[in-house]
Protein backbone atom coordinates (compact mmCIF):
# COMPACT_ATOMS: atom_id res chain seq x y z
CA UNK A 1 0.00 0.00 0.00
CA UNK A 2 1.13 3.33 -0.80
CA UNK A 3 1.76 5.56 2.28
CA UNK A 4 1.83 9.56 2.47
CA UNK A 5 3.16 11.17 5.63
CA UNK A 6 2.98 14.81 7.08
CA UNK A 7 4.53 14.95 9.73
CA UNK A 8 7.71 17.63 11.22
CA UNK A 9 8.22 15.92 14.17
CA UNK A 10 7.29 12.20 13.87
CA UNK A 11 7.88 11.68 9.80
CA UNK A 12 11.79 10.08 10.31
CA UNK A 13 10.28 7.52 13.55
CA UNK A 14 7.31 6.74 11.09
CA UNK A 15 9.75 6.10 7.91
CA UNK A 16 11.98 3.86 9.90
CA UNK A 17 9.11 1.86 10.52
CA UNK A 18 7.46 2.06 7.31
CA UNK A 19 10.17 1.22 5.35
CA UNK A 20 11.05 -2.53 7.15
CA UNK A 21 7.13 -3.29 6.13
CA UNK A 22 7.57 -4.86 2.73
CA UNK A 23 3.74 -4.42 2.12
CA UNK A 24 4.38 -0.66 2.69
CA UNK A 25 5.64 2.37 0.25
CA UNK A 26 6.33 5.16 1.19
CA UNK A 27 4.88 7.67 -1.63
CA UNK A 28 6.19 11.07 0.08
CA UNK A 29 6.91 13.20 3.66
CA UNK A 30 5.52 16.59 3.95
CA UNK A 31 6.84 18.61 6.36
CA UNK A 32 3.91 20.88 6.74
CA UNK A 33 -0.06 20.81 6.07
CA UNK A 34 -0.18 23.38 2.81
CA UNK A 35 2.43 20.84 1.56
CA UNK A 36 0.70 17.96 2.46
CA UNK A 37 -2.61 19.34 0.50
CA UNK A 38 -0.58 20.16 -2.48
CA UNK A 39 1.56 16.57 -2.62
CA UNK A 40 -2.25 15.28 -2.65
CA UNK A 41 -3.07 16.98 -5.34
CA UNK A 42 -1.01 15.48 -7.65
CA UNK A 43 -0.26 11.98 -6.08
CA UNK A 44 -3.28 10.66 -4.12
CA UNK A 45 -1.61 7.95 -1.51
CA UNK A 46 -3.71 4.54 -0.40
CA UNK A 47 -3.56 6.23 3.20
CA UNK A 48 -2.12 9.07 5.01
CA UNK A 49 -0.85 9.46 8.28
CA UNK A 50 -1.19 13.31 9.51
CA UNK A 51 0.29 15.11 12.81
CA UNK A 52 -2.59 16.87 14.02
CA UNK A 53 0.19 19.90 14.84
CA UNK A 54 1.41 20.50 11.79
CA UNK A 55 2.88 23.89 10.95
CA UNK A 56 1.41 26.20 8.03
CA UNK A 57 -2.10 24.12 8.05
CA UNK A 58 -2.93 22.39 11.01
CA UNK A 59 -4.10 18.46 11.20
CA UNK A 60 -7.84 19.81 11.03
CA UNK A 61 -7.30 22.00 8.07
CA UNK A 62 -5.10 19.43 6.20
CA UNK A 63 -7.19 17.30 6.59
CA UNK A 64 -10.49 19.34 5.39
CA UNK A 65 -8.83 20.54 2.23
CA UNK A 66 -7.78 17.14 1.31
CA UNK A 67 -11.38 15.29 1.81
CA UNK A 68 -12.53 18.38 -0.38
CA UNK A 69 -10.86 16.41 -3.44
CA UNK A 70 -10.19 12.94 -2.40
CA UNK A 71 -11.29 10.23 -0.38
CA UNK A 72 -7.82 8.57 1.11
CA UNK A 73 -8.36 8.00 4.24
CA UNK A 74 -6.60 9.96 6.98
CA UNK A 75 -4.90 8.37 10.33
CA UNK A 76 -3.94 11.19 12.48
CA UNK A 77 -0.61 10.43 14.23
CA UNK A 78 0.42 11.95 18.05
CA UNK A 79 3.12 11.72 20.37
CA UNK A 80 0.34 12.59 22.90
CA UNK A 81 -3.04 11.27 23.11
CA UNK A 82 -3.76 13.46 26.24
CA UNK A 83 -1.94 16.75 24.78
CA UNK A 84 -3.66 16.78 21.32
CA UNK A 85 -7.00 15.58 22.11
CA UNK A 86 -9.00 18.42 21.35
CA UNK A 87 -7.11 18.80 17.71
CA UNK A 88 -8.08 14.87 17.14
CA UNK A 89 -11.56 15.62 17.50
CA UNK A 90 -11.61 18.21 15.52
CA UNK A 91 -9.35 16.85 12.88
CA UNK A 92 -11.51 13.81 13.06
CA UNK A 93 -14.80 16.11 12.35
CA UNK A 94 -12.95 17.33 9.23
CA UNK A 95 -12.87 13.34 8.19
CA UNK A 96 -9.97 11.63 9.88
CA UNK A 97 -10.56 8.16 10.19
CA UNK A 98 -9.06 7.22 13.17
CA UNK A 99 -5.90 8.03 15.84
CA UNK A 100 -3.39 6.33 17.05
CA UNK A 101 -0.30 7.16 19.79
CA UNK A 102 3.24 7.04 18.03
CA UNK A 103 5.99 7.04 20.69
CA UNK A 104 9.13 8.69 19.63
CA UNK A 105 10.42 8.23 23.03
CA UNK A 106 10.40 5.82 25.95
CA UNK A 107 11.86 2.50 26.46
CA UNK A 108 12.11 0.21 23.75
CA UNK A 109 9.56 -2.07 24.68
CA UNK A 110 7.21 0.84 24.73
CA UNK A 111 7.94 2.25 21.30
CA UNK A 112 7.59 -1.56 19.60
CA UNK A 113 4.45 -1.54 21.51
CA UNK A 114 3.19 2.12 19.72
CA UNK A 115 4.62 0.51 16.53
CA UNK A 116 2.44 -2.49 16.51
CA UNK A 117 -0.37 -0.23 17.25
CA UNK A 118 0.14 1.46 13.93
CA UNK A 119 0.81 -1.18 11.96
CA UNK A 120 -2.92 -2.75 13.15
CA UNK A 121 -4.31 0.55 12.72
CA UNK A 122 -2.91 1.17 9.42
CA UNK A 123 -4.33 -2.70 7.94
CA UNK A 124 -7.44 -2.22 9.73
CA UNK A 125 -7.80 1.15 8.33
CA UNK A 126 -7.45 -0.39 4.30
CA UNK A 127 -9.79 -3.37 5.14
CA UNK A 128 -12.35 -0.78 5.76
CA UNK A 129 -12.93 0.37 2.28
CA UNK A 130 -13.53 -3.40 1.44
CA UNK A 131 -15.38 -5.12 4.17
CA UNK A 132 -19.01 -5.81 4.16
CA UNK A 133 -20.85 -6.78 7.06
CA UNK A 134 -22.31 -10.92 6.65
CA UNK A 135 -23.19 -11.63 10.57
CA UNK A 136 -25.97 -13.55 10.99
CA UNK A 137 -29.24 -11.57 12.13
CA UNK A 138 -30.72 -11.71 15.18
CA UNK A 139 -33.39 -14.53 14.15
CA UNK A 140 -36.31 -13.08 16.41
CA UNK A 141 -37.31 -10.04 18.57
CA UNK A 142 -37.51 -10.21 22.47
CA UNK A 143 -39.66 -7.66 24.07
CA UNK A 144 -40.34 -7.56 27.72
CA UNK A 145 -43.48 -4.93 27.35
CA UNK A 146 -43.46 -5.08 31.77
CA UNK A 147 -40.15 -3.49 32.34
CA UNK A 148 -40.07 -0.28 34.13
CA UNK A 149 -38.74 3.20 33.21
CA UNK A 150 -37.93 2.24 30.00
CA UNK A 151 -37.08 5.71 28.05
CA UNK A 152 -37.52 6.32 24.32
CA UNK A 153 -34.34 5.50 22.87
CA UNK A 154 -32.40 7.06 20.11
CA UNK A 155 -29.55 5.16 18.33
CA UNK A 156 -26.31 6.76 16.12
CA UNK A 157 -23.60 5.15 14.69
CA UNK A 158 -20.65 7.70 12.84
CA UNK A 159 -17.11 6.80 11.55
CA UNK A 160 -15.46 9.22 9.72
CA UNK A 161 -16.53 13.16 10.26
CA UNK A 162 -18.45 11.98 13.11
CA UNK A 163 -17.50 14.06 16.54
CA UNK A 164 -18.19 17.39 14.30
CA UNK A 165 -21.52 16.02 13.34
CA UNK A 166 -22.57 14.67 16.97
CA UNK A 167 -21.43 17.83 18.31
CA UNK A 168 -23.29 19.92 15.72
CA UNK A 169 -26.21 17.61 17.06
CA UNK A 170 -25.62 17.46 20.88
CA UNK A 171 -25.24 21.30 20.70
CA UNK A 172 -29.16 21.79 19.79
CA UNK A 173 -30.21 19.57 22.27
CA UNK A 174 -30.98 20.66 26.21
CA UNK A 175 -32.24 18.93 29.23
CA UNK A 176 -34.80 18.16 30.01
CA UNK A 177 -35.09 15.51 27.93
CA UNK A 178 -37.10 12.27 28.21
CA UNK A 179 -35.09 10.18 25.75
CA UNK A 180 -31.78 7.96 26.32
CA UNK A 181 -29.16 8.65 23.49
CA UNK A 182 -26.60 6.12 22.84
CA UNK A 183 -23.88 7.00 20.17
CA UNK A 184 -21.36 3.98 18.65
CA UNK A 185 -18.68 6.58 17.22
CA UNK A 186 -15.48 4.42 15.44
CA UNK A 187 -12.75 5.67 17.92
CA UNK A 188 -9.61 4.06 19.42
CA UNK A 189 -10.64 3.29 23.41
CA UNK A 190 -7.55 5.60 23.86
CA UNK A 191 -9.79 8.76 22.84
CA UNK A 192 -13.40 7.62 23.80
CA UNK A 193 -13.15 8.77 27.59
CA UNK A 194 -11.48 12.26 25.49
CA UNK A 195 -14.20 12.40 23.04
CA UNK A 196 -16.71 11.65 25.43
CA UNK A 197 -15.32 14.85 27.72
CA UNK A 198 -15.17 17.21 24.58
CA UNK A 199 -18.92 16.24 23.90
CA UNK A 200 -20.14 16.80 27.20
CA UNK A 201 -18.66 20.45 26.82
CA UNK A 202 -21.44 20.96 23.61
CA UNK A 203 -24.30 20.77 25.29
CA UNK A 204 -26.32 20.76 28.75
CA UNK A 205 -27.35 16.62 28.32
CA UNK A 206 -24.82 14.21 30.31
CA UNK A 207 -22.44 12.69 28.20
CA UNK A 208 -21.07 9.93 29.17
CA UNK A 209 -19.19 6.41 28.64
CA UNK A 210 -21.56 3.54 28.81
CA UNK A 211 -20.69 1.31 31.86
CA UNK A 212 -21.17 -2.38 31.69
CA UNK A 213 -24.78 -3.40 33.37
CA UNK A 214 -25.90 0.44 33.62
CA UNK A 215 -29.32 0.99 31.65
CA UNK A 216 -30.01 3.55 29.59
CA UNK A 217 -31.87 6.46 31.99
CA UNK A 218 -33.65 10.06 29.87
CA UNK A 219 -31.51 12.51 29.73
CA UNK A 220 -28.33 11.20 29.31
CA UNK A 221 -26.45 10.71 26.32
CA UNK A 222 -23.65 7.36 26.43
CA UNK A 223 -20.61 6.61 23.90
CA UNK A 224 -19.26 3.27 23.41
CA UNK A 225 -15.99 2.99 25.33
CA UNK A 226 -13.79 0.14 24.32
CA UNK A 227 -12.30 -1.70 21.35
CA UNK A 228 -14.75 -4.15 22.12
CA UNK A 229 -18.21 -3.69 20.66
CA UNK A 230 -21.01 -2.63 22.85
CA UNK A 231 -24.24 -4.31 23.22
CA UNK A 232 -27.81 -4.36 25.24
CA UNK A 233 -28.40 -7.37 27.10
CA UNK A 234 -31.75 -9.08 27.62
CA UNK A 235 -32.06 -6.61 30.92
CA UNK A 236 -31.23 -3.60 28.74
CA UNK A 237 -28.43 -3.04 30.10
CA UNK A 238 -24.92 -2.40 28.62
CA UNK A 239 -22.65 -4.87 27.93
CA UNK A 240 -18.98 -5.24 25.76
CA UNK A 241 -18.51 -8.08 24.00
CA UNK A 242 -15.25 -9.36 21.50
CA UNK A 243 -17.38 -11.21 19.72
CA UNK A 244 -17.39 -11.30 16.40
CA UNK A 245 -13.76 -10.99 16.29
CA UNK A 246 -12.94 -10.64 12.55
CA UNK A 247 -14.74 -7.37 12.25
CA UNK A 248 -12.77 -4.22 11.69
CA UNK A 249 -15.00 -1.81 12.54
CA UNK A 250 -14.74 -1.69 16.68
CA UNK A 251 -16.32 -0.90 18.58
CA UNK A 252 -19.36 -1.89 15.55
CA UNK A 253 -22.47 -0.18 15.18
CA UNK A 254 -23.95 -3.29 13.35
CA UNK A 255 -23.48 -5.61 16.40
CA UNK A 256 -25.26 -2.76 18.74
CA UNK A 257 -27.89 -2.10 16.33
CA UNK A 258 -28.86 -5.77 16.10
CA UNK A 259 -28.72 -6.27 19.84
CA UNK A 260 -31.17 -3.14 19.77
CA UNK A 261 -33.19 -4.64 17.55
CA UNK A 262 -33.55 -8.08 19.18
CA UNK A 263 -33.72 -6.62 22.96
CA UNK A 264 -35.30 -3.18 22.92
CA UNK A 265 -39.10 -3.36 24.03
CA UNK A 266 -40.01 -0.32 22.19
CA UNK A 267 -39.17 0.98 18.67
CA UNK A 268 -37.34 4.44 18.55
CA UNK A 269 -35.02 6.17 16.36
CA UNK A 270 -31.94 5.05 14.34
CA UNK A 271 -29.61 7.21 12.58
CA UNK A 272 -26.49 6.81 10.42
CA UNK A 273 -24.13 9.40 9.96
CA UNK A 274 -21.45 10.16 8.50
CA UNK A 275 -18.59 7.51 7.97
CA UNK A 276 -16.08 5.18 5.59
CA UNK A 277 -17.52 2.09 5.18
CA UNK A 278 -20.70 0.08 5.52
CA UNK A 279 -21.09 -0.31 9.17
CA UNK A 280 -24.56 0.52 10.20
CA UNK A 281 -26.34 -0.78 7.21
CA UNK A 282 -27.79 -3.76 7.54
CA UNK A 283 -28.44 -3.31 11.26
CA UNK A 284 -30.51 0.15 10.40
CA UNK A 285 -31.81 -2.47 7.93
CA UNK A 286 -33.01 -4.73 10.28
CA UNK A 287 -34.05 -1.84 12.84
CA UNK A 288 -36.27 -0.50 10.19
CA UNK A 289 -37.94 -4.09 9.84
CA UNK A 290 -39.03 -4.10 13.69
CA UNK A 291 -40.84 -0.72 13.63
CA UNK A 292 -38.12 1.69 14.31
CA UNK A 293 -37.59 5.28 12.48
CA UNK A 294 -34.48 4.96 10.55
CA UNK A 295 -32.58 7.99 8.86
CA UNK A 296 -29.19 8.31 6.78
CA UNK A 297 -27.75 11.29 6.75
CA UNK A 298 -27.32 12.63 2.64
CA UNK A 299 -24.34 12.91 0.54
CA UNK A 300 -23.99 16.92 0.15
CA UNK A 301 -23.75 17.09 4.51
CA UNK A 302 -21.71 13.95 4.90
CA UNK A 303 -17.78 14.00 5.24
CA UNK A 304 -17.35 10.66 4.13
CA UNK A 305 -20.31 9.32 2.25
CA UNK A 306 -19.61 5.73 2.86
CA UNK A 307 -21.98 4.39 5.38
CA UNK A 308 -25.25 6.31 4.88
CA UNK A 309 -24.52 5.43 1.09
CA UNK A 310 -24.63 1.81 2.22
CA UNK A 311 -27.79 2.58 4.43
CA UNK A 312 -29.88 4.20 1.66
CA UNK A 313 -28.46 1.54 -1.21
CA UNK A 314 -30.23 -1.30 0.72
CA UNK A 315 -33.25 0.37 1.88
CA UNK A 316 -32.60 0.67 5.52
CA UNK A 317 -33.53 4.45 5.79
CA UNK A 318 -36.59 5.56 5.74
CA UNK A 319 -35.45 8.85 5.42
CA UNK A 320 -32.18 10.47 3.63
CA UNK A 321 -31.84 13.85 5.43
CA UNK A 322 -29.27 16.89 5.36
CA UNK A 323 -27.78 16.96 8.84
CA UNK A 324 -29.86 19.74 9.58
CA UNK A 325 -33.33 18.36 8.91
CA UNK A 326 -31.81 15.21 11.47
CA UNK A 327 -31.35 17.72 14.22
CA UNK A 328 -34.51 18.78 13.83
CA UNK A 329 -36.27 15.21 13.78
CA UNK A 330 -34.28 14.28 16.66
CA UNK A 331 -35.49 17.72 18.73
CA UNK A 332 -38.81 16.13 17.77
CA UNK A 333 -38.75 13.19 18.59
CA UNK A 334 -37.01 14.71 22.02
CA UNK A 335 -40.24 17.26 22.78
CA UNK A 336 -42.87 14.75 21.65
CA UNK A 337 -41.65 12.18 24.34
CA UNK A 338 -41.22 15.16 26.77
CA UNK A 339 -44.23 15.92 26.46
Amino acid sequence: MRIGIASQLLGTGLQRVLQNQPECEITWIAQNGLEAVQKCETDIPDILLIDPNLPILDGAETTRRIMKSSHSPILLVTDSVEGNAAKIFEAMGCGAVDAVDFAVNGSAEEREKSTQNLLKKIKTIMRLQQFSVRESKPSALVIDVKQANIPPLIVIGASAGGPKTLSAILSKLSAPCASAIVIIQHVDRDFSFGLTEWLNNQTSLTVQVARIHERPQAGHVYVAGTNDHLVLTASLRFAYTPEPRNMPYRPSVDVFFNSVAKYWPTPGQAIILTGMGRDGAEGLALLRQVGWHTIAQDEATSVVYGMPKAAKEIGAAVEVLPLDQIIRSIQQSVTKNTR
